[in-house]
């Protein structure tokens, strides 16, 4: 397709042109441009939806089928799932450059226009008539459902304002002022969240649907759009605020169910395709088993009891955890000097705030606060992924140690350095770092993270322990701790403490 201004400019150079047929705008609809596009994807074998992870089985072919039988359709599924980027993905499959009359409202087909103001232009001008072109993402509009919506909204209205500078008649066409429907002719119209629509509003989708026109303002102006329609909703909305009419359920062609990743790798390529990582400033190493981790967080969360199972865990929960911990890992390296990026288990913990604010929570986790209910899922995502590395690994040496008095304080503000220093007094720890790719000769930033990692497993399966205020010890300790709590004191016992901190002051 050549570039937009060497298209043609005039009704005559587009009669003339090969490029645009009259044969072709009249009798080829959106649909059978989108379905002619599809098919030509489908013989190169080119990915029909770039980007898309986790649906090639499941979504895609039954979005493909849609499309090929020129069917409105509506994709069903919870939060963070895909949904508005795949419609809005659906623009590839339009044509690059479309042509319509320059200057109108809703886009007319220079060959058959709908509206008078192109009509006259047309009988004024003739062959002389301006032509202008819409890309692929001119030709997509949508819609976020709220209950305050209007059928003005959508459809359109009577201007007075128009028709007083016009001095034309309120019965005239061109005091027409079009909604977004016949604003988005002869492309794609969006609706997200449709059961948010009123009911009526709803209703007055069906001629659209079935006849492909509309009437504004009960006036004899037949508008016959040439629009795809496709809709999103979410199954939380049938109950929660709204739901779709059964006589609009019935007019959409499809009922496509979208789905979170269904394994670990599925997820981490979406969260490592979508997490703003790669910041361009220091350079930036984030362990395998992080990554394995943070998406972890989300699959356990959409196990747990205590997270309402209906609303959904978003895919954005993993996506914007990578990004705080990434820039934990930022904070910590510019306040102490250091030149490599390398995040570890306790940037996850400084990143709980991308985590809490995603998460709908059942009686029982509400009870137990958000920060209580996170720290849990992480230290089950840590003791999963643990097992993926460390499963066959002897840690009695490590735990022995800690056995005999031992404890290390690590936390996201520590210098590299100084982690690696208390981290070395562990006897056999740095030589179980093989698993995950580290050995002690490694650079200190590679290896701190894989030694944190490996005790956070040992926590997470209840062979240590670790407090704020001690860091890791022994859980024997730590059981010692919570079965013998301090004694009470009596008054006397008080009176006692007392006369020796006065005493001590003086």
């Amino acid at each position: 397709m050549p570039a937009a201004h060497t298209l043609p400019q005039t009704l005559a150079e587009l009669r003339s042109s090969t490029l645009f047929s009259a044969e072709c705008l009249n009798t080829r609809s959106v649909k059978d441009e989108m379905r002619r596009n599809l098919m030509a994807r489908l013989r190169t074998g080119e990915t029909v939806f770039p980007g898309i992870v986790g649906y090639e089985d499941t979504v895609i072919p039954q979005i493909v089928n849609a499309v090929l039988s020129k069917q409105n359709f509506i994709l069903l599924g919870l939060r963070g799932q895909a949904k508005s980027r795949i419609l809005r993905a659906l623009t590839a499959l339009l044509d690059e450059h479309l042509p319509y009359i320059a200057g109108c409202e809703i886009r007319d087909n220079p060959y058959l226009p709908l509206c008078k103001r192109c009509r006259d232009l047309i009988a004024e001008r003739g062959e002389a008539a301006p032509i202008a072109y819409l890309t692929r993402d001119e030709r997509y509009v949508e819609k976020l459902a709220t209950p305050d919506v209007t059928v003005a909204d959508l459809i359109g209205d009577l201007d007075p304002i128009k028709a007083a500078r016009g001095a034309q008649d309120l019965s005239s066409e061109l005091t027409m002022h079009y909604g977004l429907l016949p604003r988005a002719n002869r492309g794609i119209f969006a609706i997200n969240e449709l059961p948010d629509l009123a009911g009526k509003i709803q209703v007055a989708l069906f001629n659209i649907m079935q006849e492909g026109d509309v009437q504004i303002k009960g006036y004899p102006v037949r508008l016959a759009l040439d629009l795809a329609l496709v809709f999103s909703a979410n199954p939380e909305d049938y109950t929660a605020r709204g739901k779709i009419v059964t006589p609009l359920k019935d007019r959409i062609g499809s009922e496509i169910r979208t789905h979170y990743p269904e394994t670990l790798e599925e997820g981490m390529t979406i969260t490592a395709q979508e997490a703003w990582s790669e910041r361009g400033t220091s350079p930036i190493e984030i362990p395998q088993y992080l990554r394995e981790v943070v998406e972890q967080i989300a699959f356990s969360a959409r196990e747990d009891k205590k997270v309402d199972k209906r609303s959904g865990v978003s895919q954005r929960l993993p996506i914007a955890t990578m990004e705080l911990v990434v820039s934990n890992a930022e904070r910590r390296a510019l306040a102490h000097g250091e030149k490599l990026l390398l995040p570890r288990i306790s940037d996850i913990y400084a990143a709980m705030p991308g985590i809490t604010g995603k998460l709908e929570l059942e009686y029982e986790g509400e009870m137990r606060g958000a920060d209580t209910v996170v720290r849990d899922l992480i230290r089950t995502a840590v003791g999963k992924i643990f097992d993926r590395y460390f499963s066959n690994t002897n840690t009695q040496q490590i735990e022995q140690w800690f056995n005999l008095g031992g404890t290390v304080k690590l936390d996201d503000n520590q210098p590299t350095a100084a982690a690696h220093h208390d981290l070395k007094q562990i006897q056999g720890l740095f030589e179980m770092l093989l698993p995950v790719g580290a050995k002690a000769s490694d650079a200190p930033p590679k290896v701190v993270a894989a030694a944190e990692f490996l005790l956070e497993g040992l926590v997470a399966h209840r062979k240590l322990s670790r407090s704020e205020e001690r860091g890791f010890i022994a859980q024997e300790k730590m059981q010692r701790k919570q079965e013998r709590p301090e004694p009470e004191l009596d008054f006397e016992d008080w009176q006692q403490i007392r006369r020796t901190r006065r005493g001590g002051l003086n």
